[in-house]
């Protein structure tokens, strides 16, 4: 147990977050009820969102990186016929428009305008930082800045209803993609408007809500259960990329700060910082690195960037203070 926190756990807890809370209150209640400071989320999920939101928890927030750019998967449902100050039926009505000779063949033939690699400019009420302040703060003080536009990926966006002037819809889409202004874009596209009436986050690669705990199980359940129901250890969430097999001795140079030379397996050379997994004997994870070219036939250097706590061992590493900070686990700013 590192002397932070007082609930061992290391991994991500998953989250069925209500609409009307923010992300950051979410990560609050599990903070005080699992008596966990060491925790951050890995990805914003708007305050009238619901939905998938994964809290690493422990040593788990010195690897958030591995998992904040997994595919994202939406429910949600569009209103055709306005454009708000939000995109979203929160803000400000700004505009009426007819709707009445709209049709799903019209709705259906456009979506496919914003499939595909497409630019987004991020909405005001976004989460995203210009020159250091979240634009959703400036929004609430009248500020308005310039936003440049920004790549997104959307994989699939399907339509599963039409009750107009509402449609429901499922899409799936990479990180950083904001669905209320794929909404609001595709109702500037049809001449009608559109706004984002509701959201639900359902996946965020490999995670879904399968596996999840809601606010009021985090309250009424033991967290043994809590854990149990929503837990993914981080040896497990770790999965999601290479790994390579430390040998005993070296875990031990791993933990001492060092690289050992090793058999890169299947795992690809020069692929950057946290983009391996260096796992014990007993396959638990010690340390998130990458591997690089050495002079050794056959063998790469594992150079670890994070070294979790229970890796940590005295010796050459302890006179290397940069190791031994960034050996602790941390919770990242939000």
């Amino acid at each position: 147990m590192s002397g932070r926190e007082g609930n061992p756990f290391a991994g991500l807890l998953a989250i069925d977050k209500p609409a009307g809370i923010t992300s950051h209150d979410a990560v609050l209640e599990v903070r005080k009820r699992l008596c966990s400071l060491g925790a951050g989320h890995l990805g914003t999920l708007d305050p009238g969102a619901s939905g998938l939101l994964l809290v690493a928890m422990g040593a788990a927030t010195r690897a958030i990186p591995v998992w904040r750019w997994g595919e994202k998967t939406y429910e949600g449902r569009a209103r055709f016929g306005l454009v708000t100050s939000t995109q979203d039926l929160q803000g400000e009505w700004l505009e009426e428009r007819p709707w009445e000779g709209l049709g799903e063949s019209a709705i259906r033939e456009m979506t496919a305008r914003f499939t595909g690699e497409i630019e987004q400019i991020p909405p005001m009420v976004s989460a995203l930082k210009v020159k250091g302040e979240r634009l959703h703060r400036l929004a609430r003080r009248g500020i308005t800045v310039e936003r440049a536009p920004r790549r997104v990926t959307v994989r699939s966006w399907e339509w599963l209803a039409f009750v107009l002037p509402e449609a429901s819809f499922r899409v799936r889409c990479s990180s950083g993609t904001y669905v209320r202004t794929l909404v609001h874009d595709l109702g500037a596209a049809l001449g009608t408007g559109a706004a984002l009436a509701a959201l639900r986050r359902t996946r965020s690669e490999p995670f879904g809500l399968e596996r999840s705990v809601s606010l009021d199980d985090l309250q009424q359940r033991s967290i043994p259960e809590v854990l149990e129901r929503g837990g993914i250890p981080l040896d497990e969430a770790l999965r999601v990329i290479p790994d390579v097999t430390l040998d005993e001795a070296g875990a031990l140079e791993i933990g001492m700060g060092g690289r050992p030379r090793v058999v890169a397996g299947g795992a690809a050379v020069g692929t950057g910082p946290r983009s391996v997994v260096l796992r014990g004997p007993d396959g638990r994870a010690l340390a998130l690195g990458e591997l690089q070219p050495c002079d050794a036939p056959g063998r790469v250097l594992a150079c670890p960037h994070v070294v979790f706590p229970w890796a940590v061992r005295s010796g050459r590493g302890a006179g290397r203070p940069e190791m031994r900070r960034d050996a602790i686990a941390a919770a990242p700013e939000e």
